[in-house]
């Protein structure tokens, strides 16, 4: 059984580098892969000096998103007959201990298809959540009831009574799959740039009746979005967002005409609100 790791890089090859030396002698890591996702600064350079025939660095033709990035080093360790594979940002501190726990809990159960620990980002901890009904998203996309919205998908504290806890979406900073289920579901949807990646997958995960889980007993924390943060304004991820959650409405929800429109309305409504509070 053979497990591999990817890595997905966007300039900011100093936060991948602190990750890789953080990680390159992890016993239970049989290969590491770096996709860098068409960087425009020096990333490519900086990296290239760590390719060994542990650690593998592939180069994307153009940034296609997350998503697409992803997808390269998935296709690289399918075709590579990998049997497990974690997705990491680089912006993650993780112990080895974890992943091998992470490891041994989906060995034991099959019907696993991505698994996660807790995640510790900014003072917060992420067990996983539920997925966007109709509901929550109308209040997401009008201002001032967003933190509303998120709550509605949380789950109670009271929910993680055991171990390993079924949630519909785990978060995508840093997971663990079956690359045959990856390639079951035809891997990341790559309609998406940015954004609600996690929320297909779990929804990819509930119709083909396999399981998304937390275990409760593991945490890895997450430096939170860092090149994100240096590459994008507010009002563009926020676009972002928004483009990616029509299409999960559309596509996984099968949302009628109505809906839509009611939608999108609040969407210009919100995004003219933030554009005012961008330039004020």
């Amino acid at each position: 059984m053979k497990t591999g790791i990817v890595i997905l890089n966007y300039n900011d090859a100093i936060n991948t580098i602190k990750f890789l030396q953080q990680i390159k002698d992890y016993q239970c890591l049989d290969k590491i892969v770096i996709v860098d996702n068409h960087s425009t600064d020096d990333s490519i350079e900086k990296l290239e000096p760590y390719q060994n025939e542990h650690i593998v660095l592939l180069k994307a033709k153009e940034n296609k998103g997350y998503a697409s990035g992803n997808n390269i080093g998935l296709k690289y360790l399918e075709k590579q007959k990998f049997d497990y594979v974690f997705i990491s940002n680089p912006d993650v501190i993780v112990e080895e201990s974890v992943m091998e726990e992470l490891l041994r809990d989906m060995k034991e159960n099959e019907e696993i298809a991505f698994l996660g620990p807790k995640i510790l980002e900014m003072g917060h901890i992420t067990k996983g959540w539920r997925l966007p009904t109709y509901f929550v998203e109308v209040l997401s996309t009008i201002n001032f009831f967003h933190r509303f919205a998120y709550q509605l998908q949380r789950y109670p504290e009271e929910y993680y009574q055991e171990k390993l806890t079924q949630v519909e979406v785990i978060s995508g900073c840093f997971f663990l799959a079956k690359l045959s289920f990856f390639k079951k579901i035809n891997y990341f949807d790559t309609h998406t740039f940015l954004y609600y990646e996690e929320n297909i997958l779990g929804k990819k995960a509930e119709e083909k009746g396999y399981l998304t889980v937390v275990d409760t007993s593991l945490s890895v924390e997450h430096l939170y979005s860092q090149s994100v943060d240096k590459t994008l304004n507010k009002v563009k991820k926020y676009k972002l967002l928004k483009e990616s959650m029509f299409y999960y409405e559309e596509t996984y929800n099968h949302i009628h005409f109505i809906k839509k429109l009611f939608l999108k309305i609040l969407y210009r409504i919100s995004l003219f609100l933030s554009y005012l509070t961008f330039w004020i």
